[in-house]
């Protein structure tokens, strides 16, 4: 009798712990099928998603459908997060969602080598979840609190951005169904999170309505991977494309471990023609206005040129994106027009499939305020509101010419293609370079009619040719000869490729490679452009501003004429200790580099040392006359010049903030290592004592300026004083490069100790001498702290 209780309990208890059917749970629940089905339970307002194949590889997506609204924080509305291989597993009662690592491979056909490896790296399971319901071989589970949870890292963002410590509030927060749907590859999640915080940035303050309340909407996509078709293509360091790279253990011992692919779209031909099985399509956002929506259509649509060249037609198309599209469904290539309070960068970047690099959507975000700063540069230029009806139709063709540009550059980079900032010394060879607008003095006029390129460069179809071109019969060894002959055709046209890491820094070694430079020289460049600079400013006057605008306002238009040099000038910077160099792989030639030559050098030191002068600083009087406070209900911003003088107008410290951008250039720490160990290396040159000795030449020149002149010569010397304290206590540099700081600073201390600094002096320079002399002395003393952010810094002023 004891037994058969015993029995019956645990009968009982077995039935009890069965899950319940799927159909029973879910009665009356709406219901949506495709790659994963789930049910909406608007009683409780949750999600639940039906798993019925378990160990399936997926990609995980995370994205943005509404943003913030803020450049610097960096979270706009449709972007795309990290792209993560997961699969769900089963255990007992638990469903986890387990991301794979695929750093570490074992591309082998013995099982035991793929575990040894999947078991030596530590994977990351990023969710639990219980069953709820079982039915054949699906169970089902409350997929809302993922759903619900931080999967972009939003509050991290907020947290680097210095802009308080945020975490979603539940109560606040729910699913949105709009954009909850599901299709057969692929289904789709969006919520609306509200994330509650205290002491917000100013950031937050200045796009929030209530700043410790922020509420965005995060999507996420079950993505199902594509089949096994495609074909990875090697990536060469010279093809123009970003790598895509693991280590694979199962390699040959003579063979490297690590192992790179490029990023590339599937592109096939139909047999027997040059037509696609499917062509690459990108849509643009619907919200953009006209006349920018065509200037968008249009240079995107260059890049068909590119692979008409590679042997394709019609292989590349640009359409508008269909009203019931979502702009974050992986099906669609989209190119998204983005608000935000300040202007800032476009992005262009891809979701790909981390095995093997095949690009399974494009994604282009673009920031609409940058239309409006190429109108400003060329408003600045050309001063069109000299008469009451204005002729704007230049400023507003160079605006959407460089539009037409973006379009192109931020497309190239989806489709897999990196910078190139090489290519602007092979004339416009590549709309992968950062262009500065082309302008042109004639006659005694500037002119912007070619200030940007009109269609796609020569390097641009070299490197389609790489990524998607096919070679003539198949095989890996009729791949690497089609591939090799690419790589040749470059050589041989004399087009080179030198990417972000040797290009972008303003202390960067190579001397060709520059961000917003036009030309092959860049000496010859800089004194063109500097010569455009001071008639622009010699003419300068309220004709840059429209007639309704605030007198005040014309101090943002003439930021960016005053600082127009800036890029330039680093490339001419990047001459000075610099190197010239491709990415050899070692078949090369015996010389791997060269250095720039010993005169070259010492021009462009002669070059940079000319934008310290105060004659190149100093504003005319009529133009500062033009200058006012700021109107009542206007106030400075970022875009503004810098000022210690309250509401006037500070003809000084915009000379600060231009010789300290200088300064940075000459006084670089590891171009001041380069310096000395190439004199070191040639026994001639301009070493960086030579360099040193010039700037204090310069400094200490006090009997040639009068007036404003000489009030900004003197500000410069303290920028210089302060640049070199600043290297003098750099930790980091070159112990070399610290003594010549620390000995130049003590040559210029004992310099003013054989002035006579208590006679008659009109200029002011006795008291500027013995202040320098005293912060000298502190620094030497170890009781004067300095700090970089010291130096007014120049307004952001990329060209775009």
């Amino acid at each position: 009798m004891f037994k058969r209780l015993i029995i019956a309990f645990t009968l009982l208890l077995s039935i009890s712990a069965q899950a319940e059917p799927i159909s029973s749970l879910t009665g009356g629940m709406e219901r949506q099928q495709g790659l994963f089905d789930f049910y909406w339970d608007k009683q409780k307002g949750r999600v639940l998603l039906e798993i019925d194949s378990f160990d399936r590889e997926l990609l995980l997506l995370t994205g943005l459908a509404q943003g913030l609204g803020s450049n610097p924080v960096g979270l706009d509305r449709n972007q795309v997060g990290e792209s993560r291989v997961v699969k769900f597993e089963r255990i007992g009662n638990k469903v986890l969602l387990h991301e794979i690592n695929l750093k570490y491979r074992a591309l082998s056909d013995n099982p035991a080598e793929r575990r040894a490896v999947s078991e030596a790296f530590a994977s990351s399971v990023l969710w639990g979840f219980e069953v709820l319901g079982e039915e054949g071989s699906g169970v089902l589970v409350d997929f809302t609190p993922f759903v619900l949870s931080d999967q972009h890292g939003i509050g991290q963002r907020l947290k680097d951005a210095r802009q308080g410590n945020y975490s979603i509030d539940g109560s606040k927060s729910a699913v949105y169904l709009p954009r909850t749907k599901s299709f057969p590859q692929n289904t789709e999640f969006e919520a609306q999170l509200t994330f509650a915080g205290s002491e917000p940035g100013n950031y937050l303050r200045e796009v929030v309505p209530t700043p410790n309340l922020v509420t965005l909407r995060q999507h996420i996509s079950l993505v199902a991977l594509p089949d096994e078709d495609y074909q990875p293509r090697r990536f060469h360091s010279r093809s123009g494309y970003f790598p895509l790279t693991y280590r694979d253990y199962a390699t040959d011992i003579d063979q490297p471990m690590d192992q790179r692919l490029i990023y590339r779209h599937r592109l096939q031909k139909k047999p027997g023609s040059n037509e696609p099985v499917k062509p690459i399509v990108y849509y643009v956002d619907s919200g953009v206005p006209e006349p920018v929506r065509s200037a968008l259509i249009e240079g995107a649509s260059w890049w068909n040129q590119a692979f008409e060249a590679a042997g394709f037609e019609n292989a590349f198309q640009v359409k508008i994106l269909p009203e019931d599209a979502d702009p974050l469904d992986v099906r669609y290539n989209v190119i998204n027009w983005v608000h935000r309070s300040t202007r800032g960068w476009s992005y262009g970047y891809s979701i790909a499939d981390p095995r093997t690099g095949e690009i399974l959507k494009g994604n282009v975000t673009l920031g609409s305020l940058r239309v409006r700063q190429d109108y400003l540069i060329a408003q600045g230029l050309l001063q069109p509101y000299g008469e009451e009806n204005a002729d704007t139709e230049k400023l507003k063709a160079m605006a959407l010419a460089r539009i037409r540009q973006l379009s192109a550059h931020e497309v190239g980079h989806t489709l897999g293609i990196a910078h190139n900032f090489i290519a602007s010394t092979a004339g416009r060879a590549s709309v992968m370079d950062y262009p500065a607008p082309l302008v042109s003095l004639n006659g005694g006029a500037l002119e912007i009619n070619e200030a940007y390129d009109t269609g796609i460069g020569a390097w641009d179809k070299l490197v389609v040719r790489y990524g998607y071109g096919l070679a003539d019969g198949e095989g890996d060894d009729n791949e690497q000869l089609y591939l090799t002959s690419i790589i040749d055709d470059a050589r041989a046209q004399k087009l080179r490729f030198i990417s972000d890491p040797d290009s972008r820094a303003i202390n960067n070694a190579h001397a060709n490679s520059h961000l917003w430079d036009n030309g092959g020289d860049a000496l010859d460049e800089f004194a063109r452009m500097t010569e455009l600079r001071r008639y622009a400013l010699d003419h300068f006057s309220a004709a840059a501003n429209p007639r309704g605008s605030a007198r005040s306002s014309l101090d943002e238009t003439l930021v960016p004429v005053y600082y127009g040099h800036r890029y330039q000038a680093e490339a001419v910077g990047k001459l000075i200790g610099g190197l010239d160099y491709d990415y050899l792989y070692n078949d090369a030639e015996a010389e791997s580099y060269s250095l720039v030559s010993a005169d070259r050098q010492q021009r462009a030191i002669d070059a940079l040392m000319q934008t310290l002068q105060p004659e190149f600083l100093t504003l005319p009087e009529k133009v500062l006359q033009l200058l006012p406070p700021k109107s009542y209900g206007y106030d400075r911003t970022g875009e503004s010049f810098p000022a210690y003088t309250g509401v006037a107008f500070d003809g000084i410290a915009m000379a600060e903030a231009a010789a300290g951008h200088t300064y940075s250039i000459l006084l670089d720490p590891e171009r001041a290592a380069r310096l000395q160990e190439q004199q070191a290396r040639r026994g001639e040159g301009p070493g960086f004592n030579t360099l040193l000795a010039q700037l204090t030449e310069q400094a200490l020149a006090r009997d040639e300026f009068r007036g404003l002149q000489a009030a900004i010569h003197q500000r410069v010397n303290h920028v210089y004083i302060q640049q070199l304290m600043l290297l003098a206590d750099n930790k980091n540099a070159a112990e070399s490069a610290r003594a010549r700081a620390n000995f130049e600073l003590a040559k210029f201390q004992h310099a003013i100790g054989t002035m006579k600094l208590f006679g008659d002096d009109p200029q002011g320079y006795n008291a500027h001498y013995f202040y320098e002399a005293k912060r000298i002395a502190a620094f030497m003393d170890g009781d004067l702290d300095v700090e970089a952010g010291e130096i007014k810094p120049i307004p952001p002023g990329s060209p775009i």
